[in-house]
Parts: C-alpha cells; structure tokens; sequence
C-alpha cells in the first residue's frame, strides 16, 4: 500500500548532464517496493502543486532504501537536483503495478530516461536476459548492467554500440527472446509492441507520461485502451494506476 510521507536523501550524484541519480532511505517504502514501479517526489516550492513521478531504478537488498535516476527537464526535478545527503523530501509511493516475473528469455528494453527501472528488472529476474539500452548520444548506467545480461547499445549518432534505435541494434545484433519488457518515450514503444507482434513475442510496456496524482483519481494520464475501463465505460485506462506497465496489445500507442 502507498503510503506519504518525508524520506531522508542517503546520497545524490551527476551521472551524466542533467541525469542524477538520489538514494533515499524509508523502511517502509523500500519494503514494499517491486521492478517497475514509481515514486511521487513533492516540491517545497508553493507554486508546484503537483508531484512529480520518477521510475524506482534500484531496491536495496535488504530493503532498507531505494534509488530513482532522474533527468533534469523543468523546474520540480531541478530543484530535487540541488538536494543534497541528509535532505529529506516528501514522497508518496510505491505506486503502480510493476512487471510481471518471468523464467522465460528475456529482451529487456530501455530507451533515454525509461532506462534506470529497466536495472532493478534485471537485477530481479531469474533468467536469460538481454539487455538492450537506446540513448540520443550521452549514455548512462550500461555499466550497471553488465553482471546480469549481455548488454547491447543503440545511440542516435553512432558514438555507442549501434547507430539508430533499439529495434536495429535487435536486428543487427540477432537479439532472440521469449519475452519482452520496455520502457522508454512512446515511438520507441510503438517500434517495439510492432516488433513483438511480427514475431509473436509477449510483449511487457511501461509507459511514460505525465501523471498528477498518482493514484487514478485525476484520469490525467489516461491511455487508448482494447477493452473499455469500468470506471468510464470508454476504451481508457489510468497509466498511473492500472499501470504504468501493460500488455502490449492492450493499449494503443
């Protein structure tokens, strides 16, 4: 169950320009926390109301903190940047249904900000897995990945692994699986839930969108759904509460 309340920052670094990754230490919300989740982080500043959802990137092991990696991109998430260790911040989480557990070979997918909840999957599954990790240029976190799978890399310029997206460093890496997981902007997701179905893989989505209260109340960050919602009797469905992760044939991107 979510709770809210002020945890204490363990530790903030720059890992990249504008990528910052937080540990923050709450017994509670790290006890509970599952891949693929997320945290609402709440700003001091009266003149930001709304939270601001960040995937949950790491859980300790013995459940006693967890850790978001975050990007820059306006002014709540630059003012989470200036915290600093010994900080607390007030939080709500966990919220979301994360993905589902699988024995079966895995394809693990993350493209820009939707890598870091892509690390605590892989670090979960019990299982083959390959990794593959899409940036614009500036990569991040690929190191963190390497113990748990064979990692590949796609960059928009050819600096990393393969030039293009994901679903080329696939291809041009003959990249097999039973089963995919994958988060990242929406183009991305829409190559991959194309890819799954032309080689009939079940595929697992976490979608990225602007959420405001985090606990489906607001209908603020509803998606195209295959089946209607019972909440509004229409083909939506609430990404901060039913998901953010989904089969992919049960939304439209």
């Amino acid at each position: 169950m979510a709770v809210q309340k002020k945890a204490q920052i363990i530790s903030q670094v720059q890992l990249a320009p504008g990528i910052f990754s937080m540990w923050l230490k709450d017994l509670e919300i790290a006890g509970q926390a599952k891949p693929g989740q997320f945290l609402s982080l709440y700003c001091n500043s009266e003149d930001r109301l709304l939270p601001r959802p960040i995937s949950i990137c790491e859980i300790k092991e013995d459940g006693t903190s967890l850790r978001l990696v975050y990007r820059v991109a306006g002014k709540g998430t630059e003012e989470f940047s200036r915290l600093k260790e010994g900080d607390t911040i007030q939080v709500m989480g966990p919220l979301g249904n994360g993905f589902p557990e699988t024995r079966a070979k895995a394809i693990l997918i993350g493209g820009g900000i939707g890598i870091p909840p892509m690390l605590e999957l892989a670090k979960s599954l019990n299982c083959e897995k390959s990794i593959v990790l899409g940036y614009r240029d500036i990569t991040f976190l690929e190191k963190e990945f390497q113990p748990y799978g064979q990692v590949y890399l796609s960059t928009e310029d050819g600096s990393a692994g393969v030039k293009g997206n994901v679903i080329d460093a696939i291809r041009q890496n003959a990249v097999e699986g039973e089963v995919i997981y994958a988060c990242g902007p929406t183009p991305m997701l829409r190559g991959v839930k194309a890819y799954a179905a032309e080689h009939e893989i079940t595929a697992w989505l976490s979608l990225e969108e602007r959420m405001a209260c985090g606990i489906g109340a607001c209908l603020a960050c509803v998606c195209k759904t295959r089946n209607k919602d019972h909440h509004t009797n229409v083909n939506n469905t609430r990404i901060c509460k039913e998901g953010p992760v989904f089969k992919a044939e049960e939304v439209e991107l």
